[in-house]
C-alpha cells in the first residue's frame, strides 16, 4: 500500500501545481503529466491490484472504486479535449482534483486496511512490483492518457 499512497501524494501535489499554474501553457504541460500519471495509476489498480485483492470483504469497496475510476476517466477525457485557458477547463479540473482526493481517502481509509489484513507483507510487495511493471510498460508505450478516451462507457470489471 505504501506504493499506492506515495503515488496518491504525488498526484495530489501535481494536481495542485496544475491548479496554480500561471499560464495556459504551463497548465497544459503540468496537466499532461498529471493525466499520464493518473491514467497509469488507475489502470494498474484495475488490471493488477483490484483483481488480486478481490475477496468478499473487499468487493463493495472495489466496486465503488471502479465507479470512481470511471468518473475520473470521463473527466480526464473531457479535460484532454479542452484548452487549459478555457474557463470550463478550470471548473472541470477542480472537480477532477476533488474527486481524485476523495478517491484516495476512500482507498486509504477503507480498502487498504482490509488488504493489509488479507495479504501478508511479501504478497503486498509482490503485488507492488507487478503494478510498477505494468505502470512502466504503459508509460513506455507513450501518452497513456490517450487510452482513457475509449474507457468511458462503463466501469472496469473485477474479473
Amino acid at each position: 500500500m505504501a506504493l499506492l499512497e506515495t503515488q496518491h501524494r504525488e498526484m495530489e501535489r501535481l494536481l495542485a501545481l496544475v491548479r496554480g499554474a500561471e499560464t495556459a501553457e504551463a497548465r497544459k504541460a503540468l496537466f499532461t503529466k498529471a493525466a499520464d500519471l493518473l491514467t497509469v495509476h488507475i489502470k494498474s489498480e484495475e488490471e493488477v491490484f483490484y483483481p488480486a485483492v478481490h475477496r468478499a470483504r473487499t468487493e463493495d469497496d472495489l466496486l465503488e472504486a471502479l465507479e470512481e475510476h470511471l468518473s475520473l476517466k470521463r473527466l480526464l477525457k473531457d479535460l484532454l479535449e479542452l484548452d487549459p485557458g478555457d474557463k470550463a477547463f478550470e471548473a472541470k479540473f477542480k472537480v477532477l482534483k476533488e474527486q481524485t482526493e476523495h478517491h484516495h481517502r476512500e482507498e486509504e481509509e477503507h480498502l487498504f486496511p482490509a488488504v493489509r489484513r488479507l495479504l501478508d507483507a511479501d504478497e503486498r510487495a509482490a503485488l507492488g512490483s507487478e503494478m510498477l511493471t505494468a505502470q512502466f510498460d504503459m508509460t513506455q508505450q507513450g501518452a497513456p492518457r490517450g487510452t482513457v478516451k475509449n474507457e468511458t462507457a462503463s466501469a472496469a470489471r473485477l474479473d
